[in-house]
């Protein structure tokens, strides 16, 4: 679980010490993460242990109760933020993939959130246009295709309370968006969008360096 940091400048060992001297994860979380791996090198679509922790404890300390987020892959940031999320909480997961989403469902019932979490298997773009035009969510996460990045940005902020949050991850993209030569298709999003919510005076913001890269947006 330690000794491949997602992140480009962090070594396995700090990655380590940073594990041991935050809230680790539990059983069913460790669970999750070894079944992921064993898919194979597309288990690098989950987020790290650290940032799990990190949705969990912003979801508790902003008291969310309305959440959504666009990329579910196995389930494991799912997890954490409805873990966050008080009893009668409700988090929505946009994902494409019936086939990962489904290792996600059984650890939400081994967890004690499946009670908190709506999936809606379809394109993200149209489940978020598709919702009332009110400000309910507290708290969003995006972590999907980067082509989409923007769309799935305005459509949550336009539903998002002031002071709400809304995280992006993978903004760092391996440290890609800081090489000249790198001009491929995703480097090239993920530039744009970055760039974009810099710009944005709806919004205030930070990127912190936790695995791949983070931005955390405050809805003014």
């Amino acid at each position: 679980m330690t000794d491949a940091p997602k992140s480009y400048f962090l070594s396995p060992e700090a990655h380590a010490y940073m594990l041991r001297h935050g809230t680790e994860p539990d059983a069913v979380q460790r669970e999750l993460i070894e079944e992921t791996r064993r898919l194979g090198g597309i288990s690098l679509m989950q987020v790290a242990p650290e940032q799990g922790a990190f949705l969990t404890l912003l979801a508790r300390a902003i008291g969310a109760r309305r959440a959504v987020e666009v990329g579910t892959f196995t389930g494991y940031s799912s997890l954490c933020i409805a873990r966050g999320l008080p009893d009668d909480g409700k988090l929505l997961c946009c994902d494409v993939s019936e086939e990962w989403t489904s290792i996600g469902r059984r650890f939400w019932e081994k967890a004690g959130v499946a009670h908190k979490i709506e999936l809606r298997i379809a394109p993200a773009a149209d489940t978020l246009r598709a919702l009332p035009a009110q400000q309910v969510f507290d708290l969003a996460f995006i972590d999907a295709d980067k082509p989409g990045y923007p769309i799935y940005y305005e459509e949550i902020l336009a539903r998002t309370r002031p002071n709400g949050l809304i995280l992006v991850d993978n903004v760092l993209w391996l440290g890609r968006v800081l090489q000249a030569d790198a001009q491929d298709e995703h480097t090239n999003h993920i530039r744009a969008f970055n760039d974009k919510v810099a710009a944005d005076p709806r919004v205030e913001l930070v990127m912190l360096a936790i695995a791949d890269g983070v931005t955390v947006i405050r809805k003014r």
